[in-house]
C-alpha cells in the first residue's frame, strides 16, 4: 500500500485501487483535491442511474491516461464514498499521475 497526500492506492487484480468522495452536479468535471483520504472528485452529472459514476470513470480514465472500460467501479455505487479499480496501472505508476495531477 503506497498513498499520495494521504490517498492509499493499493494493488488490485493487475492494476490498482483507491477510494474517492464524488461530487455530483458541480460546475465541471474535475480533480479537486484530497478530502479524507480519498480522492475528490467533481462531476457535473447530476447522481442520477448511474450518469455520475460514469463521469467519475470517465475522468479518472482521462486523467491517468487509460481506456475507459479500465476503470471500475468497485463499492459505493450510491454512495459519495466511493472505491473504483484500474486495470493496467500499477501503484506506483498510479501515484505518479496522481502526484502530476494534484501539482
Amino acid at each position: 500500500m503506497t498513498d499520495i497526500l494521504g490517498v492509499k492506492v493499493e494493488p488490485w487484480e493487475d492494476g490498482c485501487a483507491f477510494s474517492v468522495k464524488a461530487h455530483p452536479g458541480a460546475r465541471r468535471d474535475a480533480v479537486a483535491g484530497v478530502h479524507d483520504g480519498m480522492l475528490r472528485i467533481e462531476v457535473a452529472a447530476a447522481p442520477e442511474k448511474g450518469r455520475a459514476n460514469q463521469a467519475i470513470a470517465r475522468l479518472l480514465a482521462k486523467k491517468l491516461g487509460t481506456p475507459p472500460t479500465g476503470v471500475v467501479l468497485l463499492v459505493g455505487g450510491t454512495a459519495s464514498r466511493k472505491r473504483f479499480g484500474v486495470h493496467g496501472l500499477r501503484p506506483e505508476a498510479t501515484l505518479r499521475k496522481l502526484t502530476e495531477i494534484l501539482g
